[in-house]
């Protein structure tokens, strides 16, 4: 753990029954690189800087390791097109934030008075931050699981117009004090959300936090329009905004 503080960013990614800890530089390069989509050799070399020797050496590994999955080009049989074929899982990286956190939300369920959710908001809280404070980042699990969970309640929130799918979603935001949904000027494909269960206490990170959401928003809207939508959040409570707000594409 020391050396992901000292060194920066380490992504972890999981493939063959394994995860991967990918801490070098240009290993990690490539695979920002790659999240985009798939890239032949020579964009890949000319994008790191780096010699071809040495990006051709990191990619054969990173092949070998299953990290990295590998093609002909179709149009040029001589060049090869690389792309991600692990699961990402999260990163670890460097953290200055204390933990005061724990103790504030401790004291808040002790003041919730038998609340039937204090306990399941102290869960998340808790463990959310205890990732947080030793630098390890699992938002595409946590992505994941949101897109799950969606799935799982899509089929009472969805159908309908625009004001009646979005007064559902408004409405189970409420019911289960996930926060308190508007919508922005572009909604249904903009929304705000207010007290986030997900991130108003967490430390303030810089970023947008809500993984959990975005995938839960991503799959309720993707069932809404029968077809695969992208959400993004672009302002956040761990940002230092004062809402969450989330764009659906």
């Amino acid at each position: 753990m020391g050396a992901a503080r000292r060194g920066g960013s380490i992504e972890l990614l999981a493939s063959r029954g394994r995860v991967h800890a990918v801490k070098s530089p240009v290993r990690v390069a490539v695979l920002k690189m790659l999240s985009e989509g798939e890239m032949p050799f020579d964009a890949i070399v000319e994008q790191t800087g780096r010699a071809k020797s040495t990006v051709s050496v990191h990619l054969r590994d990173m092949v070998e390791e299953g990290i990295l999955g590998e093609r002909t080009d179709t149009t040029d049989a001589r060049r090869k097109i690389f792309f991600i074929a692990a699961d990402r899982v999260g990163a670890l990286s460097a953290t200055d934030q204390i933990p005061e956190e724990l103790a504030r939300y401790a004291a808040e369920y002790q003041e919730a008075e038998g609340d039937p959710f204090a306990f399941y908001r102290l869960m998340f809280r808790t463990l959310r931050t205890m990732f947080m404070q030793t630098g390890v980042t699992l938002d595409p699990i946590l992505f994941e699981a949101g897109r799950k969970i969606g799935e799982a309640v899509a089929p009472s929130l969805t159908g309908g117009d625009a004001d009646e799918f979005f007064g559902k979603i408004a409405h189970f935001w409420d019911e289960h004090r996930l926060g308190r949904i508007e919508a922005g000027p572009a909604a249904p494909f903009e929304i705000f959300v207010y007290d986030c269960f997900e991130c108003v206490d967490l430390p303030k990170i810089g970023r947008p936090a809500c993984s959990f959401d975005t995938g839960v928003l991503t799959a309720i809207f993707s069932a809404q329009f029968g077809r695969e939508v992208k959400v993004t959040e672009t302002h956040c409570y761990a940002a230092g905004d004062p809402y969450c707000r989330f764009v659906i594409n």
